[in-house]
């Protein structure tokens, strides 16, 4: 068995300094996300969920961003899912992006809200056909006795849909608006950068000046 309390690295390949990072987090977010784009990062869209449930138990999962700007955070996905049904009970969350090969993690908190019913629609039409139907397919998060459920679902949603599956009732977007931004840099030394931003009393989120930006100790 190998000696994970032993397992090290030393984070060297950058800074984030409070002179050069930008004093909107929104702003900062895009410069680390494009350059997580541009160096290939795998799966750079990817990020954690976390939501509470009624049991005040926490519950992570991966999904995939498909929009920011200045309302918020964007993805997709079953509204009856676990995730959906804590979200309905308690909209608070928290989002994580973790870029190991730049040693960055962007942390994100905030309010969840459903996004419209037609900005669901648009992205589920932009959407491959195969994964169109998946969303039929499968009652996310439910015991299902095996995967052939998920194939005959399938099967059956295709031909009762052919080409023009329309968007199912329980599937669609969320929008997290942030009210916690906070980015990590790793730095050699275990002395990493971290800078928090939280929003200024009475200000406008799309204004420089709504957040406060402070150093966080490692």
């Amino acid at each position: 068995m190998s000696n994970i309390a032993a397992l090290r690295k030393s984070y060297e390949r950058a800074e984030l300094d409070e002179s050069s990072s930008h004093a909107n987090p929104l702003q900062q977010f895009d410069q680390w996300f494009q350059e997580a784009l541009h160096s290939e990062v795998p799966e750079a869209n990817a990020m954690t969920v976390a939501t509470v449930g009624s049991d005040l138990r926490p519950s992570t999962r991966i999904v995939l961003i498909k929009n920011y700007d200045a309302n918020g955070i964007v993805w997709f996905t079953n509204y009856d899912s676990r995730k959906g049904r804590e979200l309905a009970g308690n909209p608070f969350a928290a989002l994580q992006f973790h870029w190991v090969e730049l040693e960055r993690v962007v942390r994100i908190e905030g309010v969840v809200e459903k996004v419209s019913a037609e900005e669901s629609d648009t992205y589920f039409h932009s959407r491959p056909m195969d994964s169109r139907i998946g969303a039929w397919a499968s009652p996310q998060s439910q015991v299902i006795s095996g995967r052939g459920v998920l194939v005959a679902n399938a099967a059956r949603y295709g031909m009762q849909f052919l080409l023009q599956p329309p968007r199912p009732p329980h599937w669609g977007g969320y929008r997290l608006k942030p009210t916690r931004w906070e980015f990590w840099q790793g730095r050699k030394s275990r002395l990493h950068d971290r800078l928090r931003y939280r929003p200024a009393e009475g200000a406008d989120a799309a204004d420089d000046g709504a957040w406060i930006r402070e150093r966080l100790a490692p």
